[in-house]
This record gives C-alpha cells, structure tokens and sequence, in this order.
C-alpha cells in the first residue's frame, strides 16, 4: 500500500475511528522513538551526553522540574 493509498483511506474515516488511529498511531511513535533511544544507549552514542549531566549535576548546576 503507498502512502497515497493510506492517505486517501484516512480521509474516510470516522471522527471516532481518526481518534482511534491518532492514539495507536502515537502510541506506535513512541514506542519506535524508545527503541532508538535503547539502540542508542547500548550503542554508546549518549555516553558523552550522560556524563555532561552527571557533571553538571554533582557541580550542583541541576534544577529541580
């Protein structure tokens, strides 16, 4: 199925079924977003990053949210 085809089948959707869709699909997107995040760390990628903020927190540069 193209993307065009997926498209023209969301404009026929219901209001209830685009709210379905829109839910699944950002559940979808955030699960793909926490395996990258995974790949990442077990790759190394964010070590540099991790241990900035390890540093600024110990300096006590941290913030509480």
């Amino acid at each position: 199925m193209s993307v065009k085809e997926i498209e023209n089948a969301i404009t026929q959707l219901s209001p209830e079924e685009l709210a379905e869709l829109s839910a699944w699909l950002a559940d979808y997107q955030a699960n793909v977003w926490d395996k990258q995040i995974e790949r990442d760390l077990d790759a190394g990628r964010l070590d540099a990053l991790l241990e900035e903020v390890d540093e600024e927190y110990e300096a006590g540069e941290a913030k509480p949210l």
